[in-house]
């Protein structure tokens, strides 16, 4: 299709991120004929898995269903190595794809957004990097995603430190050589749970600081077999129906029945083969009231807690990696390979933080209050300003004064996850409330796709403004809040809550209504009078037309 041109601009549709949801957004724009070009912070293609390269970052979702399916031959000709690919891997992969769909030419690495300001009387927005560049745009989206801003711990003498520290989330392209050295992982979310074990049998020692000990249950990894391989390929119809409409975005199979339909020896072992099953199953495969029913997730708790006992020798260590303060799932569960193994190897020793927090870091270590430590590397697995960090620091100005880093102080407003009433034109898809508790790439896609077909609504229209109102916003927010409670990931004290983030406020940061009420309130906009409610023509002086 050929591309059409807007003289008002130097670019009709200006995607920010080249991560899994900004390439396809670049896609789906170049794809229905508008002019379009990315700017991207990293000097390559990836997004999170162009900055979280530390040993075995991988997958946690398997990697069939995290990919894209809006080519059923780019499904059929890559073929992954395992069920769940490591980083190099899926960098690869994105790269590939970018250069499959010829979308390289599009994509400006190397420019981090400074400034993104609406210019109302133009309709036009006003991007700036920080390099000096200056794009004019029609309409942005900003694939900025909710784990692109790493967050360091607040702690004393972070800069102090004279040996070398990482933040998993802005791992260096040179390998780092962890073999014989005394090495601290601070946190133990996925990617702490993931390093670990990729490093305990060459340093020499590692104390992993644990704030909080989390949920974490075996990834069960495995080859992507010729057999599965041909399977997926063979049922292309099926796999794309079920990961574009399953309310988790997964191929898992439901367990089809309530706990009530079991003894409690029955249940014991369905648990069994719950903790054998892959990745994210063990919630999607679950009973169906395990994230409902407070009595069954103390059992499968119970259950879990008795593994963690019987893997690991210590048992004061066993006691202190299992959580007390939530059920399973209220907080995002790593789901990784031999991380309560670890604690059995001579140079792992696991440091409970609530039980002795650190004073400070310096020169040559940790200092907690029980005594200080030496260290030649420190790495921060301390997770992300999850939800609003990158948005609220790209300098966002919309309607009417509204500063994003301003008027989200006390939280987001938005409608989908993806659009502001007082942004016009502009859209965050993975954004705040941009996600389900699902697989993150296929709830993503929902949104690029809806976003596509409004811009293209609006084209076919003749409009050239797209507002959600604030009666949108407004049913869009009472949805979260009403049902915010209710959701299995409501642990306040958990990132979803951007409890991690000092100062930052407890606002519920995840859509509790999941995939499907996004395409119920998605389907009820387009198809009343509301959807075009938030369209208008431009208010411009055409004299220089």
């Amino acid at each position: 299709m050929a591309e059409r041109t807007d003289h008002d601009v130097d670019v009709e549709v200006l995607v920010i991120g080249a991560g899994v949801v900004g390439v396809y957004a670049l896609y789906r724009a170049i794809d229905a004929g508008f002019s379009a070009r990315t700017l991207e912070a990293g000097d390559g293609v990836g997004g999170v898995w162009y900055w979280n390269r530390y040993p075995q970052a991988r997958f946690d979702s398997e990697s069939y269903t995290y990919g894209y399916l809006f080519s059923k031959e780019l499904f059929e000709d890559w073929r992954w190595k395992e069920e769940f690919a490591t980083q190099p891997e899926i960098e690869s992969y994105l790269n590939h794809v970018v250069d499959r769909f010829d979308l390289r030419r599009h994509i400006h690495t190397g420019q981090k957004v400074a400034s993104a300001v609406y210019d109302e009387a133009a309709n036009v927005w006003v991007v700036t990097t920080e390099k000096g560049d200056v794009v004019r745009a029609r309409w942005v989206i900003s694939a900025t995603g909710g784990l692109s801003v790493p967050h360091y711990p607040e702690l004393d003498g972070l800069d102090d430190f004279a040996g070398q520290a990482h933040h998993t989330g802005a791992w260096p392209h040179t390998p780092v050589d962890f073999a014989g050295k005394r090495v601290a992982i601070i946190g133990n979310g996925p990617s702490g749970a993931q390093l670990l074990p990729a490093i305990v049998d060459v340093v020499a020692s590692v104390d992993l600081y644990q704030r909080t000990p989390t949920w974490t249950t075996p990834l069960n990894n495995g080859p992507l077999t010729d057999e599965r391989h041909r399977w997926l390929n063979d049922n292309w119809e099926t796999v794309v129906k079920v990961l574009s409409t399953s309310p988790s975005g997964f191929l898992h199979e439901p367990a089809g029945k309530f706990s009530t339909a079991d003894s409690p020896e029955q249940r014991q072992a369905f648990f069994e083969t719950m903790w054998k099953a892959p990745g994210f199953g063990k919630l999607t495969m679950n009973y169906y009231d395990m994230t409902t029913n407070r009595e069954l997730n103390l059992e499968f708790c119970a259950f879990l807690a008795g593994k963690i006992r019987s893997i690991v020798q210590d048992p004061v260590t066993a006691e202190r990696l299992i959580p007390t303060d939530h059920l399973f799932g209220a907080k995002r569960p790593p789901f990784v390979a031999d991380y309560f193994e670890s604690f059995n190897k001579p140079a792992a020793s696991l440091i409970a933080l609530r039980e002795t927090p650190i004073v400070r870091v310096d020169a040559t270590g940790i200092e907690t209050t029980e005594k200080h430590r030496d260290y030649d590397i420190i790495v921060y697995a301390t997770g992300f300003d999850f939800g609003t960090g990158a948005l609220t620091r790209m300098g966002v100005q919309g309607r009417e004064g509204l500063d994003l880093s301003k008027g989200w102080e006390d939280g987001p407003a938005d409608f989908g996850g993806f659009s502001a009433h007082q942004l016009p034109n502009f859209f965050f898809p993975g954004g705040p409330h941009g996600a389900g508790g699902g697989n993150y790439p296929r709830y993503s896609q929902d949104q690029v796709d809806w976003i596509t077909a409004t811009i293209v609504y609006a084209r076919e229209h003749g409009f050239d403004v797209f507002e959600p109102t604030a009666a949108h916003q407004d049913a869009w927010m009472s949805m979260i809040e009403t049902l915010a409670p209710k959701s299995i990931f409501s642990a306040e004290h958990s990132h979803y809550y951007g409890a991690n983030v000092q100062g930052k406020p407890r606002k519920f940061l995840l859509n509790p209504g999941g995939r499907p009420k996004l395409h119920d309130m998605l389907g009820e906009m387009s198809s009343t009078e509301n959807y075009t409610g938030a369209f208008r023509k431009k208010v411009v002086n055409d004299a220089h037309h």
